[in-house]
């Protein structure tokens, strides 16, 4: 069996920037979504959610970076989706997303120094703002790709969500053992 050894790299003093981060949070439409809003015959909201953004989001737990979701809609495929990847820390239908990650730093015993954000649009930037790392998928509004830290390859629904993950992986130490972890067989 031949190793696998991690294939990331990210520049060094990106990673520096984005060390010492506890909580990620994630704006869902235009990042963990193509950001289009598909609609059935019924009205019902469909979503298409990338599996690589979802295995990242459990990475994360893994590696002690609480994932959090801050999104201005509601839907129950959504839903759905956060409770299947075991994200807790999330707030609905919020357009002010300032004072909800505000609360959920509170919750969480963290400041913003500790926090990092990967958000497309207009409502989230306060957040991206103000936090110690600020990620935007490629092809986020010109405001936020101006604030971001880092801007993804991918787009958002594309696995830009993931790559914001593994950054963070990468710069926190725990990349490679998560890796390894993954790829080792379990003792019989």
């Amino acid at each position: 069996m031949r190793p696998i050894t991690p294939a990331l790299h990210f520049p060094p003093e990106l990673l520096l920037q984005a060390q010492g981060i506890r909580v990620a949070f994630f704006d869902v439409d235009g990042v963990l979504t193509d950001g289009g809003l598909y609609f059935s015959e019924h009205g019902e909201t469909l979503k298409r959610f990338n599996t690589l953004d979802g295995h990242g989001l459990k990475l994360l737990r893994q590696a002690g970076i609480t994932p959090a979701v801050i999104t201005g809609r509601d839907s129950k495929p959504l839903r759905l989706r956060l409770h299947a990847l075991g994200v807790s820390h999330v707030r609905y239908g919020t357009e002010d997303k300032r004072p909800a990650a505000e609360a959920m730093l509170a919750e969480l015993g963290l400041d913003w120094s500790q926090a990092a954000a990967i958000g497309d649009d207009w409502p989230d930037l306060p957040v991206m703002q103000r936090c110690a790392f600020a990620c935007a998928p490629a092809q986020a509004h010109a405001q936020a790709l101006a604030l971001a830290h880092y801007v993804t390859q991918r787009r958002g629904g594309e696995g830009a969500g993931r790559e914001f993950c593994d950054l963070l992986l990468v710069a926190s130490g725990h990349y490679a053992r998560l890796l390894n972890e993954a790829t080792t067989p379990a003792a019989a």
